[in-house]
């Protein structure tokens, strides 16, 4: 139900719900955020993830921005959070991520954004996709340093002082030779924090992730830097906090496959005991993102969701998997009610 929920899963860690600081005196000893992830991490996902807790805040997916203004609609659609003070239900800071390349509009569209109730801007830098970098967005502007330096600096003049600017880039398109130069480009442009994705754009998702770059920017530049990309488990995070020595990190897929990631790693840091969540607790979290997509998606779209998160489990729980292989081709609500509730029944039988 979803008293036993919240009973369950109701984070133990406080909720910080004072303005985020980004000079490294600062700074708590570790942040980690959850990563934007275009048609995976919705409104529903953050819900469900911060609430498992460990997550200090989390961007949206990118809003999309060309040559106007945008209509406030396209903000609330990709950031339904705005609407109750940019948080999560758990509290969980959710800042507002644009993707494009002309600074003036880029620029006009963040002051928008920061009206409407974005706490922090944050400009992507990053995303691979191939639709994207033909429109001149995401990694493809890492091939033109000065544009980078431009876009943050338009976007910073354009916003209240008090709200930061962040950036999330990758090491480069074809190769990481100007990572360095990127990253100090966005720095100097009044970029008050930079998340670094591993991998060029080229190198896509295969690995490894060169975490030894983040260590070269972090060097580099005066701002905050976030290492990001192959952190799967707590001894990824170990093995990237060595290589980078970066101890900040920013969890995609990791925390989609792994709810309780971002726990683990901070009670680890923190000196704190975690014990690790099993399959008939992930079972809790899995019913109530289904719950949740029932009622806010369409009966079309929905089931899709609901796959796509279950096959990222069963990266790491087996049980997830074989679901997933039992639903894959299903596409009716009611027969995926019954699956669902089915194997949470069965979980509940069998931990009983």
């Amino acid at each position: 139900s979803a008293a036993d929920y919240q009973a369950a899963y109701h984070p133990c860690f406080p909720v910080n719900s004072a303005p985020q600081s980004f000079q490294a005196s600062a700074r708590p000893a570790v942040q980690i955020a959850l990563a934007p992830m275009e048609g995976v991490v919705d409104e529903i996902l953050r819900d469900v993830l911060t609430r498992v807790g460990g997550i200090d805040w989390c961007v949206t997916e990118f809003i999309r921005v060309n040559d106007r203004l945008l209509p406030v609609a396209s903000f609330s659609k990709l950031a339904a959070e705005l609407a109750c003070g940019a948080r999560t239900r758990a509290g969980t800071q959710v800042r507002v991520q644009l993707l494009g390349s002309d600074p003036h509009c880029l620029a006009e569209n963040a002051a928008l954004a920061c009206e409407l109730g974005a706490p922090v801007i944050d400009l992507n830098f990053g995303c691979p996709a191939k639709t994207v970098n033909k429109s001149r967005g995401g990694a493809i502007l890492l091939r033109e340093p000065e544009l980078l330096h431009s876009i943050v600096q338009a976007v910073r003049h354009a916003v209240p002082a008090h709200i930061p600017v962040t950036a999330k880039m990758r090491l480069g398109y074809e190769h990481p030779d100007a990572a360095v130069e990127c990253a100090q480009a966005l720095a100097d442009a009044g970029a008050a924090q930079i998340v670094v994705h591993a991998r060029t754009k080229m190198d896509g998702y295969r690995p490894p992730a060169y975490w030894d770059w983040i260590a070269r920017i972090a060097e580099a530049v005066s701002v905050p830097v976030f290492a990001n990309g192959e952190v799967w488990t707590l001894e990824d995070w170990r093995r990237c906090r060595a290589e980078s020595g970066v101890q900040d990190i920013m969890l995609g897929r990791g925390l989609l496959s792994r709810p309780d990631l971002a726990r683990q790693i901070a009670a680890e840091h923190n000196g704190e005991q975690w014990q690790a969540m099993e399959w008939p607790q992930i079972q809790l979290l899995l019913q109530d993102f289904w719950q949740q997509s029932r009622s806010q998606l369409s009966p079309r779209k929905a089931p899709g969701r609901l796959k796509q998160w279950l096959k990222m489990l069963g990266r790491s729980y087996p049980p997830a998997l074989e679901l997933f292989c039992a639903v894959r081709q299903e596409h009716d609500c009611a027969v995926l009610d019954a699956a669902v509730g089915c194997a949470l029944d069965s979980a509940a039988r069998s931990a009983a």
